[in-house]
């Protein structure tokens, strides 16, 4: 249950980032250097969500947060860009469970303050569980709290 409000979560915030002012990246003509230039954090981020839905090239989707996330340090959605690639690079696409554990511990650590730290220490939890052991953890759970024996 709350692995499917995380997602959609993430998809409202996807439709709400496909809706920015479209900003294109800027391509790079050093042929020494194959990183890309973009002219705004996020002009990357928008590059990070597309490279991410398109789940075609994990390895580029990495090589942009670490760009996102090195480039623009204060950035306000660092979190949101390493939580995607926690979920859905590592996670779903990769089955890199400990990358993917690695990613969400760097957000509650780095980025205690922002509405994904919470979501990633709960996915830290929840990381290789199958649907069935999810749907047990939730039926033993009420609001939020572990049931307990009065």
């Amino acid at each position: 249950m709350k692995k499917s409000i995380i997602v959609l979560s993430l998809a409202v915030f996807f439709a709400l980032v496909g809706c920015n002012n479209g900003t294109k990246p800027v391509e790079n003509t050093n042929t020494e250097e194959t990183q890309q230039t973009f002219d705004s954090p996020d002009a990357l981020f928008e590059a990070i969500t597309e490279s991410i839905n398109a789940k075609q090239d994990a390895q580029k989707s990495i090589d942009l947060v670490n760009q996102l996330v090195s480039d623009y340090p204060d950035y306000e959605n660092n979190s949101a860009a390493l939580f995607m690639l926690a979920t859905f690079v590592y996670d779903d696409q990769m089955h890199d469970l400990d990358k993917a554990r690695e990613t969400y511990q760097r957000i509650v650590d780095n980025y205690p303050d922002t509405p994904f730290a919470n979501d990633a220490a709960i996915a830290i939890t929840q990381l290789g569980m199958t649907p069935e052991e999810l749907v047990r953890m939730f039926e033993e759970t009420e609001n939020g709290e572990l049931k307990t024996e009065n």
